[in-house]
């Protein structure tokens, strides 16, 4: 018996938002599958990717704001979003507990993100009937 979900997807990406199309076309796709009736089980930020959880992007008033709108998506429709911690702490993306840990000034993770390890990649794998991946240009 298969305890895999055939419309559950899950999401990485790795390509960073403003210098590649990555997050916006799993946005769409994201969107999309949800209005076709499939799930999300979550979404998982890697590389250059876990900049989508900063709360620090700020864009201009003109182009839309990619984190924000990530983070209204994922409140919506109830999705875990996961930036993978080895990559936020590389980029200078830190949680609570992390800037605590690291005796850091500030935090900077935006809600509702959260920073975990790659078991939370391999348990979307696991969980989903596809992953699917978004990478940066290269």
């Amino acid at each position: 018996m298969n305890n895999l979900d055939p419309h559950s997807f899950t999401l990485v990406i790795t390509g960073a938002p403003y210098s590649t199309q990555a997050p916006q076309t799993a946005l769409s796709f994201a969107k999309a599958a949800i209005a076709a009736g499939h799930a999300i089980d979550r979404v998982f930020l890697y590389g250059d990717g876990i900049h989508l959880a900063s709360a620090l992007v700020t864009p201009p008033s003109d182009e839309p704001h990619w984190p924000k709108n990530w983070a209204t998506f994922l409140e919506e429709h109830e999705v875990p979003g996961v930036a993978c911690i080895a990559s936020a702490l590389r980029r200078g993306l830190v949680d609570d507990k992390e800037q605590k840990r690291y005796e850091l000034d500030a935090s900077n993770l935006r809600a509702p993100f959260t920073i975990a390890g790659l078991g939370e990649w391999v348990e979307g794998n696991i969980k989903s009937s596809r992953t699917l991946y978004f990478h940066g240009d290269r």
